[in-house]
């Protein structure tokens, strides 16, 4: 088995480098296909090059916690494996770790069963993994540390309800006896879970809001009964179940280790994390809850705090994850949604003087089922008429494009904006050169997640300067 295990590393960065040269495709997952097929315990061979194995899962913000992580760790001096591209199936955790690794990296380990100065050719791998494929990596592959991000309805054709993701999560998790968890407190369900040698958890204390900004009411709500049975309340609430939450029967959120008072600005956010200051460059409450965890972690494993400072300042984001673009001169934010919460969490961000596209897609990794979109609360884009920040008013078309471009119109229809204001053009790269074309001020983009992956091979966007 081990020659297969070798003759597949040896394919692997063979296509890859082919698929470069010939850019055929992005190559996220069809190398892992088949390097399962040629070795199917890959995952298990791959084990001994890596001292100490991190995974992140969660609903919302997996890409960007794992991105900030492997950031922080590289940036200190430390060799990492990752699936920086956001591929977290189990194909895709198999492709980034089959084009990256190299067992003579460093020095090849002579693999004594026990020896604390063995030498690794990888300190650490950081792999951000799908909440319903966890346990299936977790079968073959090896844990330390699991952080979970937030757990919020996402995806029902795939995932049904929430307690059928948390299920997804708890089961990997029972089949990791040592394995110490990063839980988020101010997340009743993600708090809950059970099992691991260890738990630790990280929350926000307080959120400031600055540069005009303030905080919107959140109408869609998660609601999350006590194990007693019984409703929970909340001395704070932050955003969707997040926050400070009791019952009267005593049960409530657990003391964070790691406590946060965050202040948002419009292009970074300032994080005071039980008295050190960070500083980190991306927008939005639930990007602050993305650095928080990805810190705490980085402290578990004895990052040093000026190390973590200094390298935050040069993070940058994955393709559509608040990245900024240049579309025909224009500088163009590019904002993932995909489900109701994260949606609303970006939709509070949205300048309303820039020109937006909406691109919803219903693929399989999108989720068919698009009813998420009514939950959203896409009011906050409504007429009459909306109003800039600097007071204008706006008449601005909203495009719309993708696959359920008439869905995303019919929703904006019953969220009250202006239909002579909605625009739909259906072909993606259409939409994307109309709005280069006619935007007078900067761009928004809100695409789903395979919408996200067209735009990412589109020459018209090209890199901000």
């Amino acid at each position: 088995m081990r020659h297969s295990f070798y003759f597949s590393l040896l394919l692997a960065k063979l296509i890859g480098t082919a698929l470069k040269v010939t850019k055929l495709s992005g190559g996220t997952s069809i190398i892992g296909k088949i390097v399962l097929k040629i070795c199917p315990d890959f995952l298990s061979h791959a084990n001994k090059y890596i001292k100490t194995k991190i995974n992140v899962t969660g609903t919302n913000g997996k890409t960007t916690t794992s991105g900030l992580i492997s950031h922080l760790l590289k940036e200190s001096g430390h060799s990492i494996l990752n699936n920086e591209l956001g591929a977290n199936m189990i194909q895709g955790v198999v492709n980034a770790l089959a084009v990256q690794l190299n067992p003579l990296k460093n020095l090849t380990p002579n693999f004594p069963s026990n020896a604390e100065d063995k030498i690794y050719p990888y300190e650490y791998s950081v792999i951000e993994s799908d909440e319903a494929f966890l346990e299936v990596i977790y079968d073959k592959f090896e844990a330390d540390y699991l952080v979970v991000t937030n757990l919020f309805r996402d995806q029902l054709d795939r995932y049904g309800e929430l307690a059928t993701t948390k299920r997804f999560i708890q089961n990997g998790i029972n089949k990791k006896p040592n394995l110490t968890l990063l839980l988020n407190a101010d997340d009743p369900l993600v708090a809950s879970f059970e099992g691991g040698k260890s738990k630790i958890f990280y929350g926000v204390e307080g959120v400031n809001y600055m540069d005009g900004l303030a905080p919107h009411e959140n109408k869609t709500e998660e609601a999350f009964n006590c194990p007693c049975g019984k409703p929970l309340s909340y001395e704070k609430k932050f955003y969707a179940q997040q926050g400070h939450y009791y019952c009267e029967c005593g049960y409530k959120r657990p003391e964070p280790k790691y406590k946060a008072d965050v202040t948002l600005y419009k292009d970074r956010s300032l994080l005071n994390i039980n008295g050190e200051e960070f500083e980190v460059p991306l927008v939005g409450l639930f990007n602050a809850y993305n650095a928080l965890a990805s810190i705490s972690l980085c402290k578990e494993l004895g990052i040093k705090t000026e190390d973590i400072q200094k390298n935050l300042k040069t993070f940058k984001v994955a393709f559509g994850r608040s990245e900024v673009k240049c579309l025909n001169g224009k500088r163009t934010l590019i904002q993932l949604i995909k489900n109701p919460i994260g949606a609303n969490e970006v939709l509070k961000t949205v300048d309303l003087d820039s020109n937006l596209l909406i691109i919803i897609n219903d693929n399989y990794a999108d989720g068919r089922d698009v009813s998420w979109l009514w939950d959203a609360e896409f009011e906050v884009l409504s007429s009459p008429p909306l109003k800039s920040k600097k007071g204008a008013i706006l008449h601005k078309e909203i495009v719309v494009s993708g696959s359920r471009a008439n869905d995303m119109a019919l929703r904006l229809k019953y969220a009250g904006v202006d239909t002579n204001k909605i625009k739909v053009i259906s072909d993606i790269e259409k939409a994307v050169e109309y709005v280069g074309q006619s935007a007078d001020n900067n761009i928004t983009i809100l695409p789903t997640y395979t919408a996200l992956l067209k735009l990412n091979k589109m020459k018209l966007l090209k890199r901000s300067k």
